[in-house]
């Protein structure tokens, strides 16, 4: 295990050489990369199980959950005042009505819980084997299997629904950007997906030493948290590469625009991108775009959002979710 674990550091220096340039990523024909699939289809049995494979990830989902709701729940206070916002947050409701899509969600960690909130979530993903997973244990839940419950699940990709009508309040995509496939074309299908005025989170992982350090060379190789061959370096993405391609992404002006594999949509030069301004180490302003750093807690055992200032501190050196929002007249 040790001369494993010594052989992966050594691969650091190479993997750092021959990382993925984000904005240049190669053209394929499906973001959806089969061996990745094969991978965690062979896993898909362990999705339930919270001592076992997917441990950490049952860990981070509340974290995930309250993030989302924290976001909705300012963009309400902004949207419609702070009486409002109070009022669905003392009802727990902010969730409540609203279309939400979980792209890659894997056996339905967070599918569950945003249905228990009362979106009306969709649940899809490439691998046919956490499909059946996820939908056999919502069915044992006679709250999410009842008539009147809006969960379904569909072993879909999300270039292949883009080219349905349906657009979605809420569109999340965690832990999956990097285990993709051509990410400008995954990002452009996720952002087709939104509605006006909605919001896309997503979850993943910066490409920095400390990240193959913790993710890598510990969860894999070290403390065997995870199965080796999980994570690819060179496929991890930072937050300024999201920041930047939401700085220049433009909505379709068409509903049913399908991206291309180099992942432009036909952008209509006159409808502005999401993300309009920066600040201080290039970071966006809040209406627009957060990055929050989620860090793991070995002695607890839990996982903890990083507050926004930590973000300049190097809270987002590893773990870090990303919010942002479709702009109304886009």
């Amino acid at each position: 295990m040790l001369s494993a674990a010594v052989r992966s550091t050594t691969r650091l220096l190479r993997l750092c050489q021959n990382a993925r340039c984000f904005q240049s990523a190669a053209a394929t024909s499906s973001t959806v990369n089969a061996a990745e699939i094969a991978h965690f289809s062979r896993l898909s049995s362990l999705w339930w199980d919270e001592q076992g494979e997917f441990s950490l990830l049952h860990r981070m989902n509340p974290v995930r959950v309250s993030y989302i709701r924290e976001k909705l729940l300012e963009a309400t206070c902004e949207d419609q005042g702070e009486d409002v916002m109070r009022e669905l947050e003392s009802k727990c409701a902010v969730l409540t009505g609203m279309d939400v899509l979980d792209v890659g969600c894997g056996g339905g960690l967070l599918s569950e819980s945003l249905a228990r909130l009362g979106a009306r979530t969709l649940g899809i993903d490439a691998s046919e084997s956490n499909i059946g997973i996820a939908s056999a244990h919502a069915s044992g839940d006679p709250q999410l299997s009842s008539s009147g419950n809006s969960l379904e699940y569909r072993h879909t990709s999300a270039e292949q629904l883009v080219k349905e009508p349906k657009r979605f309040d809420v569109v999340c995509s965690m832990e999956v950007i990097e285990h993709v496939d051509n990410p400008l074309a995954f990002l452009s299908a996720c952002a087709q997906l939104v509605k006006p005025g909605g919001h896309l989170f997503l979850s993943t992982i910066a490409r920095t030493p400390l990240s193959y350090a913790l993710t890598i060379l510990a969860a894999e190789h070290i403390l065997q948290k995870v199965a080796v061959g999980t994570h690819t370096y060179s496929k991890f993405i930072n937050p300024s590469e999201l920041i930047s391609f939401f700085q220049t992404y433009r909505s379709s002006p068409s509903s049913f625009s399908i991206p291309t594999d180099s992942g432009h949509i036909g952008s209509d030069a006159s409808r502005r991108p999401w993300i309009t301004r920066t600040y201080a180490h290039g970071l966006p302003t809040r209406s627009e775009a957060e990055v929050r750093g989620i860090v793991y807690l070995p002695l607890s055992g839990e996982w903890k959002l990083m507050s926004r200032a930590s973000t300049l501190w190097g809270a987002v050196e590893c773990n870090y979710l990303f919010w942002v929002r479709r702009p109304l007249d886009s």
